[in-house]
């Protein structure tokens, strides 16, 4: 699951600059770019607009990027750094276009696994990097994005924010519906299936939601009716006539009763 929605504010100091590029393969490009080395002590923030976190109770955020090498700059030693940082603030409600970077909490330092030099700007090469940070847990309806530059040459390509969750499933003629993982990624939660159409309860349908949005430990199990039969993970038949349908039924009030 992500949020696709997302719109981007230069903010503080307006020196990002939403570009337009094209890759070796005269692709189009979109990007969010800063690049003021030769200027110390930059402070310049792109934040995104108020995401709700819907069901999330923790976020995944993906970013790719591209990033100057110092070294391939002339004339920048001392002012030109290789990083930028990734901040985040919970909130009930969009706050519009005010911003306070001290009401943001610091993910992380984002630094590049490949720099591209000025060879590679002539020939038009993409060296794209991906990170990805988790968050939380979030509290709050919603959160903001902010991306900090103190002084690299950055190109934000695009980010992606996400949660996981362990999807709808059917087991052993059982339903399980959609589940969030825990934000505490060790402990696992525990979700109780409900028959399909025509099966009943052989023993207590389980399954339990990892962190990963898989599911996991597949317990109990349901089991057709009489007079149905599996097929393809459902109950198919005619089921049983009326009069031993009640019959079945009348047995079943009795041993409640016992």
């Amino acid at each position: 699951m992500h949020w696709s929605h997302l719109y981007f504010i230069p903010v503080f100091s307006p020196k990002w600059d939403a570009i337009t590029e094209m890759d070796e393969h005269n692709r189009p490009i979109h990007t969010y770019q800063v690049c003021n080395v030769m200027e110390p002590n930059q402070n310049n923030w792109l934040r995104t607009n108020w995401i709700s976190r819907d069901a999330a109770q923790k976020i995944y955020v993906e970013m790719k990027f591209t990033l100057r090498d110092c070294n391939s700059i002339p004339w920048v030693l001392g002012t030109c750094k290789e990083t930028f940082n990734l901040y985040y603030m919970e909130s009930d409600e969009s706050h519009g276009v005010k911003f306070k970077p001290s009401q943001y909490s610091k993910i992380d330092t984002i630094a590049a696994d490949e720099s591209f030099t000025q060879m590679d700007l002539g020939d038009r090469i993409l060296k794209l990097n991906t990170e990805v940070r988790e968050v939380g847990p979030i509290n709050k309806k919603g959160f903001y994005l902010a991306f900090q530059d103190i002084g690299a040459c950055i190109a934000l390509v695009s980010v992606r924010v996400y949660y996981k969750k362990c999807p709808f499933t059917v087991r052993n003629l059982a339903m399980f519906p959609d589940t969030i993982p825990r934000v505490d990624s060790s402990s696992l939660v525990e979700v109780r299936g409900s028959c399909v159409k025509s099966a009943e309860e052989r023993d207590t349908p389980k399954l339990y939601c990892g962190a990963d949005g898989d599911w996991l430990v597949p317990l109990g199990r349901c089991i057709c009716s009489v007079g149905y039969e599996e097929v393809d993970g459902s109950c198919h038949g005619q089921g049983l006539p009326e009069s031993l349908q009640n019959v079945k039924e009348k047995k079943k009030k009795e041993m409640k009763h016992t």
